[in-house]
């Protein structure tokens, strides 16, 4: 047990670095000065080349050698297990590349906000071209096979192309259907008064706490681009705030309260090991989502959100809670992903999931993006993309490098859905409790059967252990099609 004791405190220091670097990048996107991005980059690139140096290390590989795991618990064998596949990750990229990416994709960030603000892609297509290079290269230290294969498994370990272009085959049609018989139907009445910003982020900030948010532990900012960061004791959520869209700010802090949650709940004896945080993105996503619409969208809870509504900002304009509950789930045209109701989301993640992938293998470059992501929205949307904003400069995503990020939404609704159906068969009178802004069995649920085991099990066995049955998109579809059906 010798050399394990040395690598888990060697891996805890790594990790202590790491959430360093991850405040570094909080503070970017909430606090620091315009001025101050270049030495801000400076900063990223040095830690990170510290962090890399660190998980390269040859001890890593001489205390892994050296240990025998037969009698080891099921903790300490999924410990090792991150460890292995972290290293063997690790030791495939040169340390000056890492510590390149860290700098170009901090620029890049500052950049993309500027670009987004002026509605100029132009202005983004230079540094977005090196960011997208080096993540080529990237993938290839990493595979020789697919390379697109090889990014997306830093955020879902076990997926692939291969698996996704038949599960997004499966949804399109079905989704397709559904959004064309919502637009045909549907009377949902428009929100058409002002809701101040002040009072917007005073019913979020009760509505996180609602859903379990511990605000001793973590704060609510604003950001362009909601997000949440961070791990354990300290988890930090942003959220963003419209004058004319409340819901907005209400979904997007329910949303990152999904997230950070997940993250505040986990096992405190993983505090700072590879278990410690969110065992993928899709499953991470999953927690964000299933907050967000099967119990934040629900006929339910949105009876309960009518009621605040209307203490916080009087009279609003809409007369009753079933047209509000239509209100909060519109199907209507629109950009923005992030903006999009249940059913479209899917696809705004599927228009990204390709383009993304052809510009990590080579088929479409840089300056040709904006063109290709106008075509395609037309194509799948029906209208025309009005400015850049609203398109391709949209997401900080790949700004920042993360491809193979995006297909991690879609996975996390379709996980959503199988965690919904599991805890409602467990819990069958959840809706009594949500109409009266009780959601506290439900989260309950989802800590004690998910979020507590934080990196545990691989992305798979976590869904299984939590529903008792394999994940696919039929739970999710099928909700989709009864919710709206029902609703228009």
């Amino acid at each position: 047990m010798f050399e394990f004791s040395k690598l888990m405190d060697f891996a805890k220091r790594t990790t202590a670095l790491s959430q360093i670097s991850g405040l570094l990048g909080w503070d970017q996107e909430t606090m620091m000065s315009k001025g101050s991005i270049e030495q801000r980059s400076e900063w990223m690139g040095h830690i990170e080349a510290t962090i890399h140096e660190r998980r390269v290390s040859p001890r890593i590989g001489e205390w892994l050698s050296l240990i025998d795991a037969k009698d080891f618990s099921q903790t300490d064998i999924a410990q090792l297990r991150h460890i292995k596949r972290d290293y063997e990750r690790s030791i495939k990229i040169p340390a000056d590349f890492a510590s390149s990416l860290a700098i170009i994709t901090s620029r890049s960030q500052s950049i993309w906000a500027q670009a987004r603000s002026e509605d100029n892609f132009n202005s983004f297509i230079p540094i977005l071209t090196e960011v997208v290079n080096l993540k080529r290269q990237e993938a290839e230290f990493l595979s020789s096979d697919n390379l697109y294969d090889s990014l997306l498994n830093d955020f879902e370990p076990g997926m692939t192309t291969q698996k996704l272009d038949k599960i997004f085959n499966k949804m399109r049609p079905r989704l397709l259907a559904i959004r064309d018989r919502a637009f045909s139907k549907q009377t949902a009445p428009p929100l058409e008064e002002n809701f101040p910003k002040d009072l917007q982020l005073k019913l979020s900030k009760n509505i996180a706490t609602l859903f379990g948010y511990d605000f001793d532990r973590g704060r609510l900012d604003l950001a362009v681009h909601p997000f949440s960061s961070g791990s354990g004791n300290d988890v930090r959520i942003t959220t963003r705030v419209a004058e004319d869209d409340p819901f907005n700010c209400i979904y997007s802090t329910i949303h990152e309260v999904g997230h950070a949650t997940y993250e505040q709940t986990i096992n405190k004896d993983f505090l700072l090991t590879p278990l410690g945080s969110g065992v993928s993105m899709g499953v991470h996503e999953s927690q964000s989502r299933i907050y967000e619409n099967q119990i934040g969208r629900s006929r339910a809870f949105t009876q309960f959100l009518y009621r605040e509504m209307l203490d916080t900002f009087g009279d609003f304009g809409i007369a009753s809670a079933e047209e509000f509950y239509k209100c909060v789930n519109a199907v209507k045209k629109g950009y923005i992903r992030t903006e999009a109701d249940e059913i479209q989301y899917n696809l705004h993640i599927m228009l990204r999931y390709d383009l993304e992938q052809g510009l990590i293998n080579g088929d479409l470059e840089v300056k040709d993006l904006e063109v290709a992501w106008n075509d395609r929205f037309k194509s799948d949307f029906g209208y025309p993309v009005d400015r850049a904003s609203n398109g391709v400069l949209q997401d900080v995503h790949w700004s920042v490098g993360l491809f193979g990020y995006f297909p991690t939404y879609s996975l996390g609704n379709i996980y959503a859905g199988c965690l919904d159906k599991a805890m409602r068969k467990e819990l069958p009178d959840l809706d009594t409790d949500f109409t009266n802004g009780n959601v506290k069995r439900a989260t309950n649920w989802l800590g004690d059967n998910l979020q507590t085991y934080g990196g545990l099990r691989d992305p798979e066995s976590t869904i299984f252990h939590a529903t008792k049955e394999s994940s696919d998109e039929e739970p999710l579809l099928n909700y989709l099609e009864q919710k709206f059906n029902a609703l228009f």
